[in-house]
Parts: structure tokens; sequence; C-alpha cells
């Protein structure tokens, strides 16, 4: 299992530093992020991919539980609150534990135990969906299935990449093609071949940079905004 990333959300300030230190035990988790209520969190959640939330329910303006049924793409949620009462409504939303305080160790590393779990069973659910999706010829092409056909994609050639829902539109120098994969498939089987993740909804070709200005990539005049997660790796790398 490589690194899950998560994210604390709890209005109490030293719930939240006890869960952050109850994720410093589990060197598989990294925390991405401290939010005392929801609409930071949804701030967060719109620039950094997250696989586990820690979510409170007893929060103010927005609870937990609401917050949590705003979200289009939800990433494996714990529950972490002083409220039994609720549990049932929490399962319903497909939660992976629910977590009372005060919360002990074991219990918190057993529920964590449970979202591994879960996030692996995805994975291999959507390995198995996607790999007749795509096929490598060459170090220089990539085929892409869409559409019933396989269509051959001169690496060199591909501009971005854009996440929409859980379609991939790829634009490259000979058009554009929506395909039903991934974007992080894709981003493996480029890797290394000079494109880059600089938004959880983009991958560019480096190589097809015209200008960067602010926040944004422009590529063919088209600009492609450069998520706050991936900034400071996307600098380094280009040697900015």
């Amino acid at each position: 299992m490589n690194t899950l990333t998560c994210l604390i959300v709890d209005d109490e300030p030293i719930a939240r530093g006890i869960i952050a230190a109850f994720c410093a035990h589990i060197p598989v988790l990294r925390v991405v992020g401290h939010c005392e209520n929801a609409f930071e969190a949804k701030s967060v959640l719109t620039e950094t991919p997250v696989d586990l939330l820690f979510l409170d329910i007893d929060m103010p303006e927005l609870d937990g539980l609401s917050f949590l049924r705003t979200l289009a793409q939800k990433p494996q949620v714990i529950f972490t609150t002083a409220y039994r009462e609720f549990a049932v409504d929490a399962f319903d939303l497909a939660a992976c534990d629910y977590l009372l305080k005060p919360i002990p160790l074991p219990r918190f590393m057993v529920a964590v135990d449970k979202a591994i779990t879960m996030l692996n069973k995805t994975a291999e659910k959507r390995n198995e969906e996607h790999s007749t999706s795509y096929v490598t010829d060459s170090d220089t092409s990539l085929f892409l299935k869409a559409d019933g056909k396989l269509f051959r994609i001169v690496k060199s050639d591909l501009l971005f990449a854009e996440a929409i829902g859980k379609q991939v539109k790829i634009t490259s120098e000979t058009g554009v093609l929506p395909v039903t994969i991934p974007l992080s498939v894709l981003e493996q089987k480029l890797n290394g071949t000079g494109f880059l993740r600089i938004h959880r909804s983009f991958l560019i070709n480096t190589a097809k940079i015209n200008y960067i200005e602010g926040n944004r990539v422009y590529i063919k005049s088209t600009p492609i905004p450069i998520g706050e997660y991936y900034r400071e790796a996307f600098m380094k790398q280009i040697g900015a």
C-alpha cells in the first residue's frame, strides 16, 4: 500500500491534535491538512486529492453529515464524534467507520485498517475495469480505448489531459479524445516522459508550455490551473 493522504476536519483544536498524533503512529498515513469547519475542508478538497477523511459531525454552520452529502467524489470517511446517535446516518452515507470520542488508539488503528482494506478493493476493481482501456505500443506512442476503438496517440503530440467526472479528455496536436480511464492511470503510463500532474484534474506535457503566469500554465493559449498542492513540486521540476 502506498502512502494514503488524509484530511482532519474538526472544530476542536485538541481533537484535531489527537487525530494528528494518532496518524503519526501509522507510517502509511500522510496528513495533508487540518480544517476547523466544512468550508475549509471543501476548499482543500478542490485542490488536494485525499484518500481518507477524518470527519467530526457536530460543527458550526454545516455539520459533518451534511458536508459529506455535498461531495460528488467521496474519499473513505471515518467519523470522529462524541455523539453515537448519528451512526446509522453515517453508515447510510457509506462511512468506513464511526469512532466515539474519546477515541482509544487501538480502536483508531482498527478503523484505519478498514479504510485501507476498502481502498485496496476499490483500486483492484478500478484496475480490472480499465485493464483493457489502454495498451502501450512503444516508448513513443500510446493506445487508448474510446467508443470501442483503439486510438494511437504519439506521446510528443499530447498537450494535456483533463479529468472530467469519470472521463479523461485528452487534448493533442491532432484533436480532442475523451477516454474512460482514471487520470492516475494515464499519469503512470506517461511517467518519466516529461508529463507532470499540476492539478488534481490536469496532467500536462511540459514540452508544450508556452508560458506561466501567476497560478496558470498556458499551452496553445489554453490556461491550465496549477493546484496549490502541486505547485512546489512542479516549479522544482521545471527549475523555476
